[in-house]
């Protein structure tokens, strides 16, 4: 209900998960509870979802409909979250606002005059409104940092992959530097519990190619005096 009130006042939402009830109640019956247990997750359009749209704002892939979760995806409904929604990016995502023919521009929530930054740019303006509390972005030149910064968020530009970028339709272009998956979120620790939460033996068995090295929280704390 929240992500629709937002979506309303900035144009940040492209889509909403199918099954998220259905997920919720097989959750309820599981005995092991995994650490993103009951939490909503927003994801940027580019990462495929079952049964929906991975568009990169670009009217020729409308028709093609994902046939599976991609690995990060996966991982999260393990680990008991619950993706909920799919949101906006700029066209190509190569582009540090958020705006494309086919959704329209995205505004950002604390100034309807500015932009929110992109190219995870809707994912920054719905968590900054309130309609969601940790979203999946990517970043490859500031992707995940800009719309954090412009949208006074938390973001976390992981290590080339450190995350499966397994199942994204980044089939737009081919890039020297590597897109990485990353969190974003209103504050640092939320950033930490999902890193901890994605470093999981599900996601190194999922997709080899990611070396299986867990997160590892005295280096985080070591670093946070």
């Amino acid at each position: 209900g929240e992500a629709l009130e937002v979506n309303r006042e900035v144009n940040c939402v492209i889509d909403f998960i199918q099954g998220c009830e259905d997920q919720l109640q097989k959750l309820k019956k599981q005995k092991e509870k995994g650490l993103l247990y009951g939490i909503p997750v927003s994801i940027k359009d580019h990462i495929n979802c079952k049964g929906h749209v991975s568009s990169g704002g670009m009217v020729k892939y409308l028709g093609q409909v994902t046939e599976e979760d991609s690995v990060i995806v996966q991982v999260l409904k393990s680990q008991g979250a619950i993706p909920f929604v799919k949101t906006n990016i700029p066209q190509t995502m190569i582009n540090y606002d958020c705006s494309n023919l086919i959704f329209g521009q995205t505004l950002n929530p604390l100034n309807h005059q500015k932009s929110p930054g992109g190219s995870s740019g809707g994912e920054g303006a719905l968590i900054a409104a309130g309609g969601s509390i940790l979203g999946i972005g990517s970043d490859v030149a500031g992707s995940i940092r800009l719309p954090s910064s412009f949208c006074g968020l938390c973001g976390l530009k992981p290590t080339g992959n450190r995350i499966s970028p397994s199942a994204c339709s980044d089939r737009t272009f081919v890039l020297a530097v590597a897109g990485v998956l990353g969190p974003m979120a209103r504050d640092v620790d939320s950033l930490a519990l999902c890193m901890k939460a994605l470093l999981c033996e599900e996601m190194f068995r999922l997709d080899p190619t990611v070396p299986p090295i867990p997160f590892d929280e005295e280096v985080r704390l070591r670093g946070n005096p």
